[in-house]
């Protein structure tokens, strides 16, 4: 079965810009688009997926979505969802088993952490799967190649996923940095342990140089993990989302939600089973 990458779509710039990202992806895949636009039939919807809500009418969705399909340069299945975003979502990922839901993220900087909510947000809590958030301020969509995969330390799983995630990271030929962030700069931290827990998941397996480890000290871990980012000259920063964050605190206060709504750099998020 050819693999697909499903992308949420309204048309206005974050979108487009995931698009163009998601697009550059599905050459080497080898993977096929599935378009997908929500519209929100509830005057009371108050989710978003922009920060604003496409107002053309059906038949004229239908034509942009056709417009869209017909200037790619890849494969791409058009479909238009009703309802919920979450669940238009669920029900895609059912039908066509992406091997991620791709989705922009639009300008949030002037409005507080805790007031935004997001499309990404809701969908890790309601349907947890491999998301890649594309910034609107991104400047190149070049494949990926520096990756950063931010660890807590701790065992994790990503079960029926660790054979995609593993097909995306050969296929492009990346190279893995493992972060691992503590508070304290005498904190007793093994890098045996860290590095065994990311090779238990196979995610290092395949790959054209060794992943390497780093320790970095930041009192707010998002921060650390945005500096390291930035310092090492990452193009794509991967944070997991435990089961916890969903169902604990509110999950805008997680370290996975703060760097998804900050990295200039595209963010996968890999939901774990533990």
């Amino acid at each position: 079965m050819t693999p697909a990458l499903l992308i949420l779509t309204d048309f206005f710039r974050a979108a487009n810009k995931a698009l163009d990202y998601a697009t550059n992806l599905a050459g080497p895949l080898g993977a096929r688009l599935v378009l997908l636009h929500v519209r929100r039939d509830s005057i009371l919807d108050s989710e978003r997926l922009t920060g604003e809500l496409s107002d053309l009418s059906t038949e004229a969705t239908a034509m942009a979505m056709k417009q869209v399909a017909n200037d790619l340069a890849v494969p791409v299945v058009a479909e238009i969802g009703h309802g919920r975003v979450a669940f238009a979502v669920a029900d895609a990922v059912s039908r066509h088993h992406p091997l991620l839901v791709v989705l922009g993220r639009p300008d949030y900087s002037a409005t507080p952490d805790e007031l935004v909510r997001t499309t990404a947000l809701d969908l890790l809590r309601t349907a947890p799967y491999p998301m890649l958030i594309v910034p609107h301020t991104l400047t190149s969509t070049v494949l990926p190649r520096r990756v950063l995969l931010a660890v807590d330390g701790e065992d994790f799983t990503i079960g029926p996923h660790a054979g995609a995630m593993r097909h995306l990271s050969r296929t492009l030929g990346v190279e893995l940095t493992v972060l691992h962030v503590t508070p304290d700069a005498d904190a007793d931290v093994s890098e045996d342990d860290v590095m065994a827990s990311v090779r238990r998941t196979g995610l290092g397996l395949d790959l054209p140089t060794p992943m390497r480890f780093r320790h970095a000290v930041a009192a707010n871990p998002a921060e650390g993990i945005l500096h390291a980012a930035q310092a090492g000259g990452a193009d794509l920063v991967v944070v997991l989302a435990r089961p916890r964050s969903f169902w604990g605190q509110l999950f805008h206060r997680s370290v996975t939600a703060e760097v998804l709504l900050h990295s200039p750099v595209p963010v996968l998020v890999l939901p774990t089973l533990a």
